[in-house]
């Protein structure tokens, strides 16, 4: 006996592929394309040029403002950043944690809309923000990033601790214990892995981050980078990127390898 497929089972992918074309239509219908201005060959072909041609004199010259000292600068604005924030976010991971089955629970319904509008922001806003309360440097970095971070690391812990396995907990309080057992005994070491895990993701993303935000004045490798690109100075801005290129993958690999230790 043949089984009658209905309509939206036999053309289902066409529709879904038809939404989708529209949207990519009614999308590039609303920009403006204007073009390349006539210097645009020049710039790429410079550009390419200083990439393969850096200043390789700007790598370490000892004053402080060269490229290994900016990138270290780096390093410690995503580091520091990150490590203040996986602090702050373990409260609010609990805060913002649905342990109930129920879809509606008010402490952590309000916990995720508060996670929710914290990482709302996107860092370099939070720099500009904090640049204008304590000033430029890496200090303004340190904050815009640990601002920024506990959004995102206490959504990812409330959703470690939602994962755990309840019945070591359950057990314990079937033997006596209270609920300050059961979160020092079984809830913290059934997350500790995942959240410093977790953590070491985030310090990858901080770094790239960090990268960008001296661009406003908060520290770091963005600030010469900025005023390389404005005086054209292409040999310079190819030895920074390639500072930046190199210091994100080694980050990412050792990164990585020490998740996989965890995990």
């Amino acid at each position: 006996m043949t089984i009658k497929k209905t309509f939206w089972q036999r053309y289902h992918m066409l529709v879904w592929s038809v939404l989708v074309v529209a949207l990519y239509i009614w999308a590039f219908s609303g920009i403006q394309f204007n073009g390349f201005k006539e210097m645009a060959g020049e710039v790429t072909k410079a550009i390419f040029g200083g990439i393969f041609h850096p200043d390789w004199g700007y790598v370490y010259t000892g004053d402080g403002e060269d490229l290994v000292s900016l990138l270290i600068q780096t390093l410690a604005i995503a580091f520091l950043g990150t490590i203040v924030s996986a602090i702050l976010s373990v409260p609010f991971a609990f805060w913002a944690a649905r342990t109930q089955k129920s879809f509606f629970h008010p402490r952590s319904t309000t916990g995720k809309l508060f996670l929710t509008f914290v990482r709302t922001f996107p860092e370099i806003v939070m720099a500009i923000m904090f640049i204008k309360a304590v000033g430029p440097g890496p200090y303004a970095g340190v904050l815009a990033v640990s601002f920024h971070s506990i959004g995102m690391l206490g959504k990812l812990f409330s959703e470690a601790i939602e994962g755990i396995d309840r019945r070591p907990g359950e057990a314990i309080l079937a033997a006596g214990g209270n609920g300050l057992d059961v979160l020092i005994h079984a809830t913290i070491p059934a997350v500790l892995p995942e959240f410093l895990s977790l953590t070491l993701y985030r310090f990858e993303i901080a770094v790239r981050s960090a990268s960008i935000l001296g661009l406003v004045g908060a520290g770091g490798i963005g600030a010469p980078l900025l005023f390389s690109i404005g005086t054209r100075t292409w040999p310079r801005v190819g030895i920074i990127l390639i500072g930046i290129v190199v210091m994100v993958i080694l980050i990412d690999f050792v990164s990585g390898q020490m998740r996989k230790r965890l995990v």
